[in-house]
């Protein structure tokens, strides 16, 4: 019988070192994870390879999280968003996407692995 197929994930931070950190856990969470420091470059990357979860900050430069998640959610309508941030910008920003019809979930920088995890599986009920 075929191994089931690992569901794709991308990470994706200004900071590569937590975008690394991050697909890392996910990896060993049973994961095919990718880290991206551009979010043109997952958006690039999710037209040949559909992620079923994203994982975003929210506050970096060239294109937010907010931004990058509404994007590849019409690319993709069936995948998971996840957004975390350390900064107070991101209420205003959740708030003016979900008056369009957006509803992402929120964790705080910094993350917990198991408050990650906790919450990824949250998003699958």
């Amino acid at each position: 019988m075929p191994e089931k197929p690992r569901p794709v994930a991308f990470v994706v931070d200004d900071e590569e070192v937590i975008a690394s950190t991050l697909a890392a856990i996910l990896k060993i969470s049973g994961f095919a994870s990718m880290a991206f420091a551009d979010p043109w470059e997952a958006l690039r990357t999710a037209e040949s390879q559909p992620p079923s979860l994203v994982i975003s900050d929210v506050i970096m430069p060239g294109m937010n999280g907010i931004d990058l998640a509404i994007r590849i959610k019409s690319k993709c309508p069936n995948c998971k968003i996840l957004l975390f941030s350390g900064q107070a910008a991101t209420a205003d920003l959740l708030e003016s996407a979900r008056t369009e019809g957006h509803d992402f979930v929120l964790l705080e920088k910094p993350v917990h692995p198991s408050d990650l995890l906790a919450a990824i599986k949250k998003l699958d009920t």
